[in-house]
């Protein structure tokens, strides 16, 4: 009986390592993946053992030789670091659109360190919202359906469409189909057939997976008298089984004749965050410019609609200006303080599509008269006793940096705040970490030149509880 680490690195120095894993009970092997290398290197291997009476042994080096990626589905980035500047340490996960087909690991130098590549067995699909589990897998949606502003029509049951585990050497551990999905939802009773997987994917503490996926519902609006086909999302939770226990259709939660932006894809909903003070979830409506608390509770919840922040919602904003100031089309919220309850902080690519100004006029990005469009990343102390939203931070980016879909931010364990720049238009996306101050300074910038990436953060390693 006894624990297992393994070293490795380009000399016998070694320099990283994996996590521990425990014999099974009594003794026996262990086997670790050892994944963030370099291509066409040459590597050094040991491993580390403390046995369960305290002694330890120090394995012999081993070598090898990595092989390959992908070049030809590479993305080609350039790093800076600012002089003087030193980033939070870790390395960069990056979700490329398109016909990529793939995540990726750099280091914080750009270099690729580690890919999932499942093409060609699923087509050429785009991968979206990959997480890292505690268990050291990978779960990520896997969907040809690239578009979902496009679903108009149900989307073909013969399609790659799915939610998939898969662990570090990319082998599949679970997965489930749209059709499979259905399926289940059928037999347990639920009235709701779902198009396509979308956008998000949340693992929980207890295994389960938040899935956010597309329906169609043929809707007569006020003033009208013939349907209208709306597209909205709902949310299932899916157990450890993948079997669904509890369902949130936002067809029951909103009014579907509220209409700020790019109706009839009514919501776009585009991230789910679950928050672990209370067991609620937040939900980031996109084309309703709001992000929703909705009461989950660990499943037990109503689905009831608690608070809706942004433009038109429940709090007053602080320290900004109404409504300009509120996030508009964002992308990608995240908590910044261990706290999610209460007294928090959240965090947003503010993509600022629609973007209001006083007295009400909406305007559209680049119309005769309207202000330039910009993006901004905000920072808001939420107060849900007061029902405030308080600016902490704002950096407003320049129209050259207006980022008009994708993206999310993050605050980092050094306090620096990272976000994802994903559509600069012409194929291009910027990751920039930049100091949490009045007036934000660059510590570190990655540009991609040929490709989005539609999501880009920072992990401490590959392994969970380990730093690099």
């Amino acid at each position: 009986a006894g624990s297992v680490t393994i070293e490795f690195g380009k000399t016998i120095s070694y320099g990283l390592h994996t996590w521990t894993k425990q014999t099974p009970s009594g003794g026996g092997p262990v086997s670790i993946y050892v994944a963030g290398m370099l291509a066409n290197t040459a590597y050094h291997m040991r491993a580390d053992i403390k046995y369960g009476d305290g002694t330890t042994f120090t394995d012999t080096d081993h070598t090898f030789t990595t092989g390959s990626y992908a070049a030809n589905l590479l993305p080609k980035v350039t790093v800076t670091t600012t002089q003087g500047q030193t980033p939070q340490p870790g390395i960069e996960i990056l979700n490329p659109l398109g016909a990529s087909s793939q995540l990726i690991a750099t280091d914080l130098s750009g270099n690729v360190i580690w890919e999932y590549n499942p093409s060609p067995s699923l087509g050429d699909v785009s991968l979206l919202a990959p997480k890292l589990l505690p268990d050291g897998d990978f779960v990520a949606l896997a969907s040809v359906v690239t578009n979902a502003s496009s679903i108009t029509t149900p989307v073909p049951t013969n399609i790659t469409n799915l939610v998939r585990e898969f662990d570090l050497a990319g082998n599949t551990i679970k997965q489930i189909t749209m059709v499979q999905l259905n399926t289940r939802l059928a037999a347990a009773n639920y009235n709701l057939t779902l198009q396509a997987f979308s956008h998000d994917v949340t693992p929980l503490p207890n295994g389960h997976w938040l899935i956010l996926a597309t329906t169609l519902k043929n809707v007569v609006l006020t003033g009208q008298t013939t349907p209208t086909a709306v597209l909205g999302d709902a949310i299932v939770d899916l157990d450890t089984n993948l079997n669904p226990v509890w369902v949130w259709n936002e067809f029951d939660h909103l009014n579907v004749n509220r209409q700020p932006w790019m109706f009839p894809d009514w919501t776009h909903t585009n991230a789910v965050v679950y928050s672990p003070d209370d067991g609620n979830i937040l939900v980031s409506i996109r084309h309703q410019n709001w992000v929703v608390k909705v009461d989950y509770n660990n499943g037990a919840g109503t689905g009831n609609i608690l608070w809706r922040l942004g433009e038109g919602g429940d709090f007053k904003l602080v320290g900004g200006t109404d409504p300009t100031d509120w996030q508009y089309a964002q992308h990608g919220p995240a908590f910044t303080t261990t706290n999610t309850s209460g007294i928090f902080g959240l965090t947003l690519m503010d993509n600022g599509d629609d973007r209001m100004y006083p007295g009400g006029t909406t305007v559209t990005c680049g119309g005769t008269g309207a202000p330039a469009c910009y993006s901004t990343i905000p920072i808001f102390q939420i107060n849900e006793s007061a029902m405030t939203a308080t600016l902490k931070f704002h950096q407003i980016l320049p129209p050259a940096l207006y980022n008009d879909f994708g993206g999310n931010a993050q605050t980092l364990a050094n306090g620096d705040v990272e976000y994802d720049l994903c559509g600069l238009g012409g194929g291009a996306s910027q990751v920039f970490e930049v100091t949490n101050s009045s007036n934000p300074q660059t510590v570190w910038n990655m540009k991609l030149t040929n490709n989005y990436f539609y999501r880009a953060y920072r992990l401490p390693s590959l392994y969970p509880g380990v730093q690099w």
